[in-house]
């Protein structure tokens, strides 16, 4: 066993939350820009390609996490494609917040009153001005709440990725647990953290669903 004062747990633990931190970053803003693809897609005129982004959503949705990152982890290599832990936990966070956050912002398309669509049709915008000038930035206020609230979970995802081998805040615990038979400690100390980490975006997600919906 080795000895472990209350602050070198502490610290080590903050230390590795960075990475937790960077992860949650590097996948929600990639999956968000995947996001906005899916959405364009799920909410076109094309039947094929809202049948696409249907799969795609349905697998990802319907599927968990773990089994999406374990694909990518050990999967990618069957191919000949060497991935280390960071790059297959991006790449299945990345995924799967893609197909959440695609299904929230349509959501919030859908909410937007059909005559918006008649109206900017009326003036001679095609598809995509429609979406750019007129759709969008109102679906993007209802949008702003649920996709604050998406980023909580994000957050709480990445721990799954330690599974993987990836070193980020639940994989120091585990490592300093083991190491210093004081589970409850440190684990506790885990939970701490992440309730640092999210609840200050979980009362904003509230503060700001109450806002916008005040404003509609």
């Amino acid at each position: 066993m080795i000895e472990f004062t209350f602050w070198q747990i502490l610290e080590n633990l903050l230390l590795a939350a960075r990475w937790t931190i960077v992860l949650s970053l590097v996948s929600f803003i990639a999956g968000g820009i995947v996001g906005v693809a899916l959405l364009v897609m799920r909410v076109s005129n094309s039947r094929w390609l809202r049948a696409i982004v249907r799969v795609y959503i349905e697998i990802f949705q319907g599927t968990p996490l773990l089994m999406q990152i374990f694909v990518v982890f050990f999967g990618l290599p069957l191919a000949g494609i060497d991935v280390e832990p960071w790059l297959a936990a991006t790449l299945g966070l990345t995924f799967f917040t893609s197909a959440y956050l695609a299904e929230i912002w349509r959501g919030c398309v859908e909410a937007i009153p059909k005559g918006q669509w008649e109206a900017s049709e009326s003036l001679a915008m095609n598809y995509f001005e429609q979406l750019r000038h007129v759709i969008l930035p109102q679906a993007a206020r209802i949008a702003i709440g649920p996709t604050v609230g998406f980023g909580v979970q994000a957050i709480k995802d990445t721990a799954l990725v330690s599974i993987i081998g990836f070193t980020e805040l639940t994989k120091v615990g585990a490592a300093i647990s083991n190491a210093t038979f004081r589970p409850f400690l440190v684990y506790g100390l885990v939970a701490v953290i992440y309730f640092v980490l999210c609840y200050p975006l979980t009362l904003s997600a509230r503060a700001l669903q109450r806002k916008w919906h005040a404003a509609r």
